[in-house]
């Protein structure tokens, strides 16, 4: 199957639309990469979003490409994907991502991804066209990733705490200002290798059901390079509502526990990249922050704002699949 001349806007279109998903991904989850290092004070915000864009971009450079392998295949049958489905999906993942960004929620804009695909795919052929398998790893690491960023972050401050039981509190200060450099580098680089790869998958199983990838199915290094570009972009124009709501609002911290949320977060993130896992930074950092505040004492989470971003994260892919089968169905009305 070629393209035709018809198509050709059409997929220069959606490829667009794709980007500026990617964007708005950047936008939304700047506070994944910064909120830590912003609440602490080791960086003032112009100059985080920088560092934060920065390491988006090259964390091409570290991982390999398993996760747009997870998107691309490993959701929906890519035999049935065609332009209207990604549209409806693209759309569906846009307008939560938008909604929770107005609202300060710090929703995932991955799961957002997942469900407006399954959703646009429902739509199209119906439960026979889902791959469980790839959705079901999604769905459990909803639950995996917030509770391992939990416990590594957790782990951590008691770790540091009794190492450093005998420094002075303008030492430990001191010491982790400096620490949360390489870990808010770290966990950029986690958010940009497993945040990008979604819209990676996305673009390149529209090429392919257009036939410009061949028999087999691959990344270009274009696709790669377009969207990680459009994530740093997105990174450095910074979404300060969240931001708030992540660094301040959960619990309040300090260098050391920043350092300590960072690395537990990145750790996860990490390991989920490798294994091919599309896991949500979002669900991963808050957990993280959740389990530095609790090391402390459990008084000192506000547990009610936890619980609301929980309520977010169990309505992000209904929701978003419901808004991409919608937009689907009308789609077809047009067509």
């Amino acid at each position: 199957m070629t393209i035709t001349a018809l198509a050709l806007p059409w997929l220069v279109g959606l490829i667009a639309v794709a980007l500026v998903f990617d964007f708005l991904n950047g936008l939304h989850d700047a506070a994944n990469s910064i909120a830590t290092i912003v609440s602490t004070r080791v960086l003032r915000p112009r100059y985080a979003v920088i560092w934060a864009a920065f390491f988006n971009f090259i964390a091409f450079l570290f991982f390999g490409l398993h996760v747009a392998q997870t998107l691309g295949t490993g959701i929906v049958d890519a035999s049935i994907v065609d332009a209207p489905v990604i549209f409806a999906a693209l759309i569906g993942a846009i307008a939560w991502n938008v909604a929770t960004w107005v609202l300060g929620i710090p929703s995932s804009s991955s799961h957002a991804l997942v469900g407006g695909l399954v959703g646009a795919g429902l739509a199209k052929a119906g439960p026979p066209v889902i791959v469980w398998a790839g959705l079901g790893k999604t769905i459990a690491a909803i639950v995996l990733s917030p509770l391992l960023g939990f416990l590594l972050a957790l782990l951590l401050v008691l770790a540091v705490s009794w190492s450093f039981v005998r420094a002075t509190p303008f030492a430990v200060d001191r010491t982790f200002r400096v620490m949360q450099f390489l870990s808010a580098s770290l966990y950029s680089l986690g958010h940009g290798g497993n945040d990008a790869q979604k819209t990676m998958g996305i673009i390149a199983v529209l090429l392919y059901s257009q036939g410009l990838l061949g028999s087999e199915f691959y990344i270009p290094l274009w696709v790669v390079l377009a969207c990680q570009g459009a994530m740093a972009l997105g990174t450095l124009l910074g979404g300060w509502r969240i931001v708030h709501t992540m660094g301040s609002r959960i619990t309040r911290l300090n260098p050391m526990q920043g350092f300590c949320a960072e690395t537990g977060g990145a750790i996860t993130l990490f390991a989920a990249t490798w294994l091919g896992v599309p896991v949500s930074t979002t669900h991963t950092i808050t957990g993280a922050i959740v389990g530095v505040g609790a090391a402390r004492r459990t008084s000192a989470v506000r547990w009610g704002v936890a619980g609301n971003i929980v309520i977010a994260w169990v309505l992000t892919m209904p929701a978003a699949a419901l808004i991409a089968a919608g937009c689907y169905a009308l789609v077809g009305l047009f067509a």
